[in-house]
């Protein structure tokens, strides 16, 4: 009884299990438990605190976690449930007055700000002896470009609406970023309760009132319900900013499109070497079977190797993970925060999620059908059946996606894609390699290809693991590279970063005279007129509408321009340009208000009516900082109302002396001109927009490491299972060179065709994703077709430089 397998004691078994695990007979699955958990934790890290810096950028821009305007007070309701629920709140008041000194006047935006104001962000004012980041009461802080127009100084009195201050310094940073040149002129801030005094907010004033809250994301649906949205209220996160929204929603669907995709990558790695790990099995477990073991107690052996392996993949992988997010940062001292932002333990929960998720059913299926093999195999190896109860545990990675992506459309179209793709992938290039056995070959190279054809199945699921793995690669990239392309524009070189507005027409030539003799790169000049969208086709817009108007064109005035051709930087979507009476419509709002060519079209602009038939639909790219208008009107329609002009264009940043001098000039010689200088604003995107794009770089470069490492194992473990064959060849007299050529010609075929066929792939997942995902126009990646090829063969190389000699040892001298 002794000598039966049944006697083994678990202390036996665990000290069995483990020198097989010593001694290479179960380090290859133990090897990809550990890449799961390590790339999973470490990008899952490393995308979290990245994801947080994206986040509070965002809600820095916006300088507060949510945002409540209104051109109405305050809902007393509102400011009620944020004292009762605790939350961190600040106001601000905001319109439009005139600054008077006993050198000057300027039209300015007054921003009455409380002491707590900005929640988020930074504001540095400076009275040249110290710096302060709050405004008190009765203080005035200045633009330097207001002080340098009224001609004032520190300690100067100066006049806001009725009320006198003596100016306390200047505004050196402003917080938040802001994008829309027609809404700013220069800014001077006072606190909120000096506003009364200023006598500035009458009956039909245009006031802006605001309410910053920090709060956790619960407390701040409970504001949102305490109140009732009218016409002139909205709530403003920083998922709704309207130009640096894009840039972090697309950041964000890059982490977790990065994340899914590099699950996926091990979920293959794992797949395969459980099958590998399975397969080597067979024999053992037909052998111990004609000895007497019972179920059970395989069930019993089998568990604590699999227990030992997940145990060494948790803690092996956990420990790299940790490494690896730190190794990962270093690029990213300068960009991330400090102290750092924790990650916590999602990452570890997640990995190991991950690893269980895809390990249970990788190797519990193949176990199953292991368990049930008979004792008869050591004679005759047959395939043993899987109950159909067991796939059901297919079931487990679906319920972790779900869990974590579960309103993520674009994961779940990447993943439904990858799942046909293998298949149809692996097809393609089983079709191609029967396609080259019938051309005149060497014997070596006809040898491996009757090889790949002899066992389709096999060879159809390593091209398609090999191609699939090669092709995500290159969608991690490529998503990169397109989404950075884009968000260059957002601020191009030659874009401009001084505005002028309120150009009266009788100055318009001479304004843009002294722009052209300073040699500075400028717009066209667009005249501008204020009003509102009244009535579509007869009908009230708002009823109209329905309510549906995203864009909030129906609830603001709205700057509106004419010309007699459509700006080039818009894409014409619908109609021709060129009717008298004629307006063109922006995509959005058409959409939003239901919109098509034909309408006609009912607007108020300075207490006059105005009718146009919409002729045009245009796209515009609101992300450039340039210029854009919802509604651009024929010349004709507005002949009879007065407008004023604007221009932009761009002024030096190398000499700001110079620059700050001509701007100066301007500001003197044209004293009813606003002149917006955002070069500052300018500087705070481009930082941004840096910290973003460092942050999907190191991301898409983990990913590439990752499938870089899948490669490696998926030809390593094809090799392996050669190894048998290759040795039967050796004993029956092939030569080394003869094998050795054999195996270079097909695993060369291989990562040749599985390159080209992922590159098609790759660039259809990608112009997929880039139109549908990430609603960007796709670009052709004429490169990829030799990077991907080139890749695989030098991962190969690698492989084969390895293995090949062991793999060339003839069976009688392999077996000492």
């Amino acid at each position: 009884m002794n000598d039966t397998p049944k006697a083994l004691p678990n202390k036996a078994l665990l000290n069995w299990s483990w020198r097989e695990i010593k001694h290479g007979q179960l380090w290859p699955i133990a090897m990809a438990l550990t890449l799961i958990i390590a790339c999973v934790f470490g990008l899952a890290a490393l995308a979290d605190r990245m994801d947080q810096v994206v986040v509070t950028q965002g809600k820095n821009a916006l300088t507060a976690d949510t945002v409540f305007r209104s051109s109405n007070p305050l809902p007393e309701a509102l400011l009620n449930t944020a004292k009762t629920e605790h939350v961190e709140t600040s106001t601000l008041t905001r319109f439009a007055t005139m600054a008077f000194s006993d050198n000057g006047v300027q039209l300015v935006t007054v921003k009455a700000v409380d002491s707590a104001y900005p929640l988020r962000g930074d504001m540095i004012l400076s009275d040249k002896s110290q710096t302060s980041h709050h405004v008190s009461g009765n203080e005035l802080w200045l633009e330097p470009r207001v002080m340098q127009q009224l001609v004032v100084k520190i300690g100067d009195n100066v006049t806001i609406g009725d009320a006198d201050f003596k100016v306390s310094g200047e505004v050196l940073q402003e917080p938040g970023l802001a994008f829309n040149p027609f809404q700013q002129m220069p800014s001077v801030y006072i606190h909120q309760s000096d506003v009364e005094k200023t006598g500035a907010i009458q009956v039909g004033s245009r006031v802006s009132f605001r309410l910053f809250i920090n709060a956790p994301q619960d407390k701040i649906e409970q504001l949102k319900k305490s109140v009732e949205l009218t016409p002139s209220d909205r709530w403003v996160d920083e998922d709704s900013q309207s130009r640096t929204s894009e840039v972090f929603e697309k950041t964000k669907q890059y982490l977790s499109l990065t994340v899914a995709i590099v699950v996926v990558m091990a979920a293959i790695t794992l797949v395969l070497t459980c099958q590998h790990y399975v397969a080597s099995r067979r024999q053992t477990i037909a052998m111990l079977k004609s000895l007497g073991a019972q179920k059970p107690w395989l069930i019993r052996w089998l568990s604590i190797q699999i227990g030992s392996l997940f145990t060494i993949g948790i803690v092996l992988g956990s420990v790299i993970g940790v490494l690896l997010e730190m190794v990962l940062r270093i690029p990213l001292t300068d960009v991330l925060p400090d102290p750092l932002p924790s990650y916590g333990v999602m990452p570890l929960l997640l990995s190991i999620g991950t690893c269980l998720a895809i390990g249970i059913p990788a190797l519990g299926l193949p176990l199953i059908g292991l368990l049930n093999t008979s004792a008869a195999s050591v004679m005759q190896p047959n395939q043993a059946s899987i109950p159909k109860k067991a796939w059901l545990l297919i079931l487990l990675p679906f319920a972790l996606l779900m869990a974590i992506y579960g309103n993520n459309l674009l994961v779940w179209i990447v993943l439904a894609s990858i799942i046909v793709l293998f298949a149809i992938l692996g097809a393609i290039s089983l079709l191609l390699v029967r396609g080259m056995q019938s051309l005149p070959v060497s014997p070596a190279l006809k040898l491996a290809l009757s090889r790949i054809n002899r066992s389709s199945i096999a060879s159809g699921i390593q091209f398609g693991a090999l191609s699939l793995s090669l092709m995500l690669i290159a969608i991690i990239w490529l998503v990169r590279s397109d989404l950075l392309s884009d968000w260059q524009q957002t601020l191009p070189e030659d874009a401009p970063n001084v505005f002028a507005l309120n150009i009266a027409s009788y100055e318009k030539d001479n304004y843009l005279t002294e722009i052209d003799n300073a040699n500075l790169n400028r717009s066209e000049a667009y005249p501008i007129i204020r009003g509102r969208l009244n009535e579509i086709n007869g009908i009230e817009a708002k009823d109209y509408a329905h309510g549906e108007d995203k864009s909030d064109s129906l609830r603001r005035e709205l700057n509106f321009t004419w010309a007699d051709t459509l700006p080039a930087r818009n894409d014409l979507l619908e109609g021709t340009w060129g009717e008298v009476g004629s307006v063109s419509v922006e995509s959005d709002v058409a959409n939003d208000l239901g919109l098509k060519i034909g309408d006609t079209l009912t607007f108020v602009i300075s207490s006059q009516t105005v009718t146009a038939k919409v002729n045009t639909i245009r796209k515009v790219h609101w992300r450039e900082m340039k210029p854009n208008f919802y509604f651009i009107f024929s010349p004709d329609v507005l002949k009879d109302i007065p407008g004023t002009w604007l221009v932009s264009f761009k002024a030096p940043e190398a000499n700001k002396q110079q620059t700050d001098a001509f701007l100066n000039k301007m500001a003197r010689d044209f004293p009813t001109v606003s002149l917006m200088d955002i070069r500052t604003m300018a500087g705070k995107i481009q930082v941004l927009l840096t910290q973003i794009v460092w942050s999907i770089t190191v991301l898409a470069g983990l990913a590439v490491i990752a499938g870089l490492l899948l490669i490696f194992t998926l030809l390593r473990l094809s090799l392996s299972q050669r190894q048998q064959e290759i040795r039967l060849y050796r004993t029956l007299g092939a030569s080394k060179k003869r094998i050795s050529k054999t195996v270079w010609y097909e695993y060369g075929i291989m990562a040749f065709i599985a390159g080209i066929v992922a590159s098609v792939g790759a660039e259809a997942s990608v112009a997929s994703l880039m139109k549908w995902g990430f609603e960007l126009e796709p670009s052709w990646h004429i490169g990829l077709w030799i990077i991907l090829p080139l890749l695989a063969f030098v991962t190969l190389a690698l492989v084969l430089r390895t293995l090949i000699k062991q793999l060339l040892i003839p069976v009688n001298k392999a077996a000492f």
